[in-house]
């Protein structure tokens, strides 16, 4: 099956005109029956690169998901595109599972959606045998391995999916998977030759800041007052942190709610339900919240405390911007976080290996929030993305602190570590570097390789602070299978052997300024700026209603982003209608006339109240002539040539607008243009044609023909 299937299914269901990086080459290689690993990060689409080929082929695709919300967040997003999906879990009676299986046993259904536990149950697997199964999708497929920073057993109980159903394609699909993770959901899953993909782990969109612990909740205020009425998300350590921040959030007159494990299931659906329908903007929450929900414009996202790892940061960051569009992540950190999460740990049931990774990646996560390094380029490197530049877009790079050429710093831990073989952490290489007479150095013989005590023009933590640095930028990594040992990355070798020159940040003391808010300058906004924002808050508010009528969250009628350019491109008509990003045939036909009426309306309010409406010049004219003014009257009120009226009425004919054109051109004179436009170019010329007829037909005439020419779709294919 080739890709052309596909680009006309994205249009039809979706409304994109094309592919994003790297999902036309994973929907190919699932359309030539291949297993496939995808990372993608949050909002990056990766369910496109199952969707599409559900849609497109003969059968029903099985995704598994882990949540009941992502399940009835999904289905409800394709129902609304035409696409027939549905979801069978706990949620379901005996009554509503059966008509769900009667209508996939009559092949009504292209997406199924169930919870591992449902596919692993006695019960499912002959459902599963009767029906015709185009693919498996394992959706949070870092939930199978117990290096992620989400595992459920649960999940290694799917491998049985290559075992009975050999040659159907098996695509697992995760936003945040380090290299161990990777290989581990490979191995788990059992799939066979897999193509690998790993889309860039970028959100550029999305700006980074850290700042210290301190008067956290004074700094939520203001950063709130600079955000008003924007959907987001605060994470909290604890649930009753949740339940208190709620609660003076809401005393200082913003409008929040809390969820987390401990709030029953109705209040906690209640929650979500408000959020998702952007009635409740604000929810204080544990991480149990965002990961079911495919909100579109979540515009911040903040954590009140430290995450327990980077892999869940930058999981939860990405429920923010999904859309694309600017949003923010502020992240809070002290040192009470760092030994709240130690103490967790070590009470916990997990085995000994599994807390030593748990506390070795929450120390790599603290590293990150001290480290004066782009945090772009530090959680890229983390995923093994190389980024050389400076993003510019997170808190270091717009308050770059002082740097020095660290390349012999650098050479020197590098060094070390290659010469222990690679066999040491983090403070016994400090300890090496510094000359310590540590009982395991003397052990190991470590004082006599050649960078012993090499390093002692830096203290032991100046030398923390560097290291972290050097991990950060993709110098060093840490082999978690293997002890959490320090390994130097082919980047590291570049420095330590090729001489590439490294600059680092000088140490300082850790203690980071409040990052006080200067107050925002007062910009005189242009009447252009004025008119935009007019139209897109009264899209905004057509959508809400619209999406209260429809039962349907706000953001699955239609996007922020197709809003904005519905507002930037004021289309008059369905055709201009169907080029804006996210409008689908479906969505044309339920909701475009509702919004062409208000684009219109709006155009001629302020073409009344005397403003200029670039760009909707045509429309006006053709509004004049609707009300039954005639081609001279609308030419002298408008101060235009009744030539120019003429074409005005012309572009909103071939636009698709349906008029009577015969008193300017007859049917039989129509005819005899059209059947001479093959032998002119486009855009066609009046004049020429006008001599090729020898001056028979007027030039009216021939623009009339030419426009209905082009609205028929009578050119020869």
């Amino acid at each position: 099956m080739n890709l052309t299937l596909a680009t006309t299914a994205l249009k039809k269901y979706f409304g994109y005109d094309q592919f994003r990086p790297l999902q036309a080459e994973i929907i190919q290689n699932v359309f030539n029956g291949k297993d496939t690993l995808v990372l993608m990060p949050t909002g990056g689409g990766k369910s496109l690169c199952y969707q599409i080929p559900a849609i497109t082929m003969e059968g029903v695709a099985v995704v598994v998901s882990p949540l009941i919300a992502l399940m009835k967040d999904q289905v409800e997003g394709l129902s609304a595109n035409g696409i027939p999906a549905a979801f069978i879990n706990s949620s379901l009676n005996s009554d509503q599972q059966r008509k769900v299986e009667n209508a996939l046993l009559a092949g009504y259904v292209k997406l199924l959606y169930v919870s591992p536990e449902k596919l692993v149950s006695q019960g499912f697997q002959p459902l599963l045998k009767r029906l015709k199964i185009t693919l498996f999708a394992i959706d949070e497929a870092h939930c199978i391995s117990s290096w992620g920073h989400d595992f459920r057993p649960e999940y290694t109980q799917l491998k049985f999916l290559k075992a009975q159903f050999p040659g159907i394609p098996l695509i697992a699909l995760t936003a945040t998977a380090d290299k161990l993770t990777r290989k581990d959901i490979v191995n788990q899953l059992g799939l066979e030759e897999p193509a690998v993909f790993i889309a860039s782990f970028d959100r550029p969109n999305i700006s980074l800041t850290v700042r210290s612990g301190q008067k956290r909740f004074e700094q939520i205020i203001s950063f709130l007052k600079q955000h008003p009425n924007q959907s987001g998300i605060i994470y909290c350590l604890s649930r009753k942190g949740c339940e208190s921040l709620s609660e003076k959030l809401n005393e200082k007159g913003f409008k929040s709610d809390f969820y987390h494990a401990e709030v029953p299931p109705a209040k906690r659906s209640k929650v979500q339900d408000d959020f998702i329908n952007d009635r409740t903007p604000i929810i204080c929450a544990t991480i149990a919240f965002g990961m079911g929900i495919d909100k579109s414009n979540v515009r911040f996202v903040i954590h009140y405390n430290l995450p327990k790892n980077l892999e869940g940061y930058y999981q939860e960051i990405g429920r923010a911007g999904r859309d694309g569009l600017a949003s923010d992540a502020l992240l809070f950190f002290s040192y009470g976080d760092l030994i709240s999460y130690r103490e967790m740990f070590e009470q916990s049931d997990a085995s000994t290996e599994q807390k030593d990774l748990k506390i070795a990646k929450l120390e790599r996560m603290f590293q990150f929030a001290e480290a004066p390094v782009c945090r772009r380029k530090t959680v890229l490197n983390y995923f093994g993305e190389p980024y050389d530049g400076q993003c510019g877009n997170c808190d270091v790079c717009k308050n770059p602190p002082k740097h020095f050429d660290g390349t012999i710093a650098a050479q020197k831990a590098l060094s070390a570590i290659s010469r222990t073989g690679q066999r040491v952490g983090m403070s016994l290489l400090v300890d090496i570097l510094r000359g310590s007479n540590r009982r395991e150095i003397l052990e190991h013989k470590y004082h006599l390789i050649k960078t012993y005590g090499a390093g002692k023009e830096f203290g032991y933590d100046d030398w923390l602070f560097l290291i972290s640095q050097m991990m950060h930028i993709g110098l060093i990594e840490i082999a978690y299978d293997d002890h959490n040992c320090l390994r130097v990355t082919d980047a590291g070798q570049k420095v330590l052997f090729d001489g590439k020159q490294v600059s680092l940040a000088m140490p300082e003391p850790k203690t980071r300024p409040g990052d006080k808010m200067a107050a925002p300058k007062v910009v005189e906004k242009s009447k252009t700026q004025l008119q935009r924002e007019e139209l897109l808050s009264r899209l905004h508010l057509l959508r809400r209603d619209l999406a209260v009528q429809h039962g349907i969250p706000p953001y699955t009628l239609f996007s922020d982003v197709t809003l904005q350019q519905m507002t930037d491109a004021r289309p008059l008509s369905d055709a201009e209608m169907l080029g804006i990003e996210g409008v689908s045939e479906r969505k044309l036909q339920l909701y475009g006339d509702a919004f062409l009426q208000e684009i219109r309306q709006f155009v001629l309010e302020k073409t009344q109240a005397g403003e200029r409406i670039i760009g909707s010049t045509h429309y006006i004219s053709y509004h004049m002539y609707q009300t039954g003014k005639s081609i001279p009257v609308i030419a002298e009120e408008r101060g235009f040539s009744t030539l120019t009226i003429m074409n005005h009425l012309a572009t909103m004919y071939e636009r698709g607008e349906l008029f009577d054109i015969s008193a300017w051109v007859s049917p039989e004179t129509c005819d005899l243009i059209q059947g001479a436009l093959p032998l002119f170019e486009e855009p066609y010329q009046l004049k020429p044609i006008f001599e090729h007829f020898s001056e028979r037909f007027n030039f009216d005439e021939i623009r009339w023909a030419i426009a209905d020419y082009r609205k028929s779709d009578k050119k020869p294919a």
